[in-house]
């Protein structure tokens, strides 16, 4: 699948058992997961050769006298929502964008381990892995995950063809039970920086990244209907445009499956900064998996573009019931939809990341308040987050009650509504299929 699908020969380097995804599944309620913590190591054994002429190109050697390094996370029970089939997902989704009818979901509520978001200590260790996913160990920037870590037992995914973009490593417990699938963001000088944009602009702008009429020539689909009146967008074909093989979150789905398909006991959890965090997110609807997102643009719209099936609402607020949590700090313009405008440092590097409304809760550092930083795009850097925010001691301001917590509440965004300035339909008058 792409160059970034796991192997065969490294499935069978992982010596992992291989079952039938077929095989119906444990539904378990909320008495028979208990919460615990997880001792993580790295899947596999690995060292990993960079060569010094080519710093894109990696080389996997098999080390069996590696000893495995740790790290702890909190997990909680955690109720999720899965499909009856990834079939139905499948055939619901063709039938919303090509005959334009929606088939009902059968969706069953399960409980699993997921990571405790209100614990800092696992936000921390969770940003650390989705930090690494744009980095090779032996890199500078690879970051430890605990004092005894170990650089040589690492897992990537995705690096052996540099243009595929979709990259990340792959984490699991020592007992097997929780894998951790982080995926990895944008980068913006690099071998994936190309279809990073592709992507960044298709999910995450009003219209084909048309910022205004300069943009003519810089869209990245032929969505946009021109109106003496309005701004209008054609739906099926943003639709059409992001149904392709080649985008992030169709390669993504077929890893995950093979994740699925590699663990059928195990809890599997998504991460991911940026783009990547907004993909742990879709794909975490998805199959019905905790996701954990950084700094992540708003991907509800996306969600819909994509013609994802989406578990029953909460009543109220009647947003869909996903096991997503996004995390960033309300310095960073890029998850509040802020980095918009021809002018804005965005638009000026081709980039139209213009919705803000998510899936799931949101946790929100106020680091405007508590430090006094100015809105600016340098704040969406993982390692900011990291180190000044996820790691700063003491607590933070929650809600407009006065109250502090180390972590902020996690809280669903309501009240959002993305791109209100566009309207939406079908206006090209071609074929919807």
């Amino acid at each position: 699948m792409q160059g970034s699908a796991l192997t065969l020969i490294s499935l069978l380097w992982l010596g992992v058992a291989i079952a039938d995804e077929s095989l119906p599944q444990t539904r378990l309620k909320f008495g028979d997961v208990k919460a615990q913590t997880l001792t993580f190591q790295l899947t596999g054994e690995y060292v990993t050769a960079i060569r010094p002429e080519a710093d894109n190109e990696i080389e996997l050697l098999y080390d069996p006298s590696s000893d495995s390094s740790t790290s702890t996370l909190k997990a909680i029970p955690t109720a999720v929502y899965r499909p009856e089939s990834y079939e139905a997902i499948d055939r619901a989704r063709y039938s919303s964008r090509a005959e334009a009818k929606s088939i009902p979901i059968q969706w069953h509520e399960t409980w699993v381990l997921g990571p405790d978001v209100t614990d800092r200590h696992t936000l921390g260790q969770l940003a650390r892995m989705s930090s690494n996913a744009y980095h090779l160990p032996g890199q500078k920037q690879w970051r430890d995950l605990d004092p005894s870590w170990n650089i040589n037992n690492s897992f990537p995914f995705g690096w052996d063809n540099a243009e595929d973009g979709f990259r990340g490593f792959v984490f699991q417990s020592e007992d097997n039970s929780t894998v951790v699938l982080s995926i990895k963001g944008t980068t913006l000088q690099g071998p994936t920086s190309r279809k990073d944009k592709l992507n960044d602009n298709l999910l995450f702008s009003c219209c084909c990244a048309r910022v205004d009429f300069s943009w003519i020539f810089s869209t990245v689909c032929d969505c946009y209907s021109w109106s003496p009146l309005h701004n209008r967008c054609d739906d099926p074909c943003l639709s059409a445009a992001l149904i392709k093989d080649s985008l992030f979150y169709s390669i993504g789905t077929k890893l995950v499956r093979d994740l699925r398909v590699l663990y059928p006991f195990a809890n599997i959890w998504l991460v991911g900064h940026s783009l990547g965090g907004s993909l742990a997110s879709l794909l975490g609807s998805t199959f019905g998996l905790p996701a954990v997102a950084f700094e992540a643009p708003g991907e509800r719209m996306a969600a819909h573009r994509l013609h994802l099936p989406l578990p029953p609402p909460n009543y109220p607020p009647k947003l869909p019931r996903v096991p997503a949590t996004h995390v960033y700090n309300n310095a960073d313009p890029i998850p509040q939809g802020a980095c918009t405008g021809i002018a804005s440092p965005c638009a000026q590097v081709g980039y139209a990341l213009e919705t803000r409304c998510h899936l799931g809760k949101t946790i929100v550092y106020d680091t405007v308040g508590r430090f006094g930083w100015h809105v600016d795009v340098r704040k969406h850097r993982i390692d900011g987050l990291i180190l000044d925010v996820l790691d700063a001691e003491g607590l933070w301001p929650d809600g407009e009650a006065g109250e502090e917590r180390e972590v902020p509440t996690a809280r669903e965004e309501a009240e959002c509504v993305d791109c209100f300035k566009w309207e939406f339909g079908h206006f090209k008058k071609c074929p919807i299929g």
